[in-house]
């Protein structure tokens, strides 16, 4: 299956005043070469900056709006080098209808008040404030944006020697990437429902319509029939796989670690024939042996994809997968957990979940053991046994929200050391610092299901953005 272009697609315009140009001398090549240096900045960050030239009239922003449409951008920067009229910048965005980031950045920390006031020639001085004039128009611009609903961020500093600004940046870039990327993947939805778990149940046309995310539905049976045709051979290479990939308990059956084997080739397959970003499955067991067989023995198989970039959600969990998707497109795992318990002697929260892990945000390498019963499921085989490493975490739960759809809710806390329940699942001790009472209660007000996905690192500040990008509601209990 063909796949998109992954490379991110950044518009950029500079905006100026076309009266000024034969008034000063130099100003429109000075802004111009500042509108260059952004250029650079964009593509040494390894996306693709689209440079539509410095836009100072009303009909060269129509055009420069159109090229947007034809170059397909991803998200435009506004760079705003002079006072320029709001009029000369609203016919773009309207017709890009991309995330707008307006970039309100000057060419040094500040003015030489002293050789500016030595110029002389006050049409000289004022040319010179004039490239240092990006904050004016700013206030007219988002006043004109905002009094149309037309939302658009700000990136405010300086063309060089800013790394806080450039940073800030970075971040936006890095959230339109992640938004790129969930606009054009593909989720997988195979069996149905945990019977009762009226919290999971999610709208699918506010999945496609809110993250842009395509969905195919399939049975059971398809994974079934493609392990029916899994050869011996692929069967061995499955199992090296496993040693490479896992600890496996001495007390792991061969005959269960053949069948973990034979479901994990599967469900490569399945994943490839489909072309497949991210699955939520859950089956019941409906009285046939070999479904039964198949989802009995998927937990590593589905580990071993989300390893790779491919989530893996169980109990149908939708809104809990694209959670995934989006912390491990961030670079920090993304594993699925729910409460498992309070401690309050070391004010603690314990969680985790069983079905699959995620190995890069491991403390260990991933430990498999035999359980003879899947609580609350049907079957037994193999599962997964992990602490998250320890350190700075971030809970992502996808909440639905009236306005918005869906709303990102988002806690920053610490995966610590110390015990954890050797029952063959993911679990951890997270510490927050709130409390364990405070985080209970503040994150429950929010209304999410009891599943959410973890990963590691404060990420606060940049599901943040993301959110805003893709206009979402947002909120941060701590």
């Amino acid at each position: 299956m063909q796949r998109f272009d992954t490379q991110l697609r950044v518009g950029l315009i500079g905006l100026g005043l076309e009266s000024y140009w034969p008034q000063f001398e130099g100003l429109k090549q000075r802004l111009e070469g500042y509108l260059e240096l952004v250029s650079r900045k964009v593509e040494e960050s390894g996306r693709r900056s689209i440079l539509m030239g410095l836009v100072d009239t009303p009909e060269k922003a129509v055009d420069a709006g159109h090229a947007c449409r034809t170059e397909d951008i991803d998200i435009l920067l506004v760079y705003v080098t002079t006072y320029a009229l709001s009029s000369t910048v609203l016919p773009v965005i309207q017709r890009a209808k991309v995330p707008v980031i307006l970039l309100n950045l000057v060419p040094a920390a500040a003015i030489d008040y002293v050789k500016f006031n030595r110029l002389g020639d006050r049409t000289a001085m004022t040319g010179e404030w004039l490239a240092f004039c990006s904050a004016c128009p700013v206030p007219e611009i988002a006043n004109v944006l905002r009094r149309l609903d037309i939302p658009f961020q700000q990136v405010t500093g300086m063309l060089e020697n800013d790394p806080q600004c450039w940073a800030d940046l970075e971040g936006w870039l890095k959230a339109a990437d992640v938004v790129k990327t969930m606009n054009h993947c593909r989720l997988g939805l195979m069996g149905h429902y945990y019977s009762g778990m009226l919290d999971i149940a999610t709208d699918l046309v506010q999945v496609s319509g809110r993250f842009g995310t395509l969905i195919h539905i399939f049975e059971v049976d398809e994974l079934s029939a493609i392990r029916r045709a899994v050869t011996p051979p692929e069967v061995e290479k499955k199992l090296s796989d496993f040693h490479d990939f896992f600890a496996l308990d001495d007390e792991c059956p061969p005959e269960e670690l053949t069948r973990a084997a034979t479901t994990a080739a599967a469900l490569d397959q399945l994943v490839r024939r489909k072309g497949i970003d991210m699955l939520a499955y859950y089956y019941s067991g409906s009285g046939i042996p070999e479904n039964e067989n198949t989802m009995s023995s998927i937990i590593l198989g589905t580990s071993m994809l989300t390893g790779r970039g491919v989530p893996v959600a169980g109990e149908y969990e939708v809104k809990n997968v694209l959670a995934m998707k989006i912390l491990d497109e961030l670079g920090a795992g993304g594993s699925f957990t729910e409460y498992y318990a309070m401690d309050f002697t070391d004010d603690l929260v314990l969680m985790g979940h069983d079905g699959p892990g995620h190995p890069r945000i491991a403390q260990e390498k991933i430990r498999v053991r035999p359980l003879p019963v899947y609580h609350g499921k049907v079957g037994r085989g193999l599962s997964v046994e992990m602490a998250v490493k320890h350190g700075p975490v971030t809970l992502l739960s996808i909440v639905e929200d009236k306005q918005h759809g869906f709303r990102l809710l988002v806690a920053e806390g610490e995966s610590v050391p110390g015990p954890i329940l050797e029952i063959g699942n993911t679990n951890s001790r997270y510490r927050f610092p709130i409390g364990a009472r405070g985080f209970s209660e503040a994150w429950n007000a929010q209304g999410p299901a009891h599943h959410c996905a973890i990963g590691i690192g404060n990420l606060g500040n940049q599901l943040r953005k993301l959110a805003a990008l893709m206009n979402l509601g947002f909120h941060q209990v701590c």
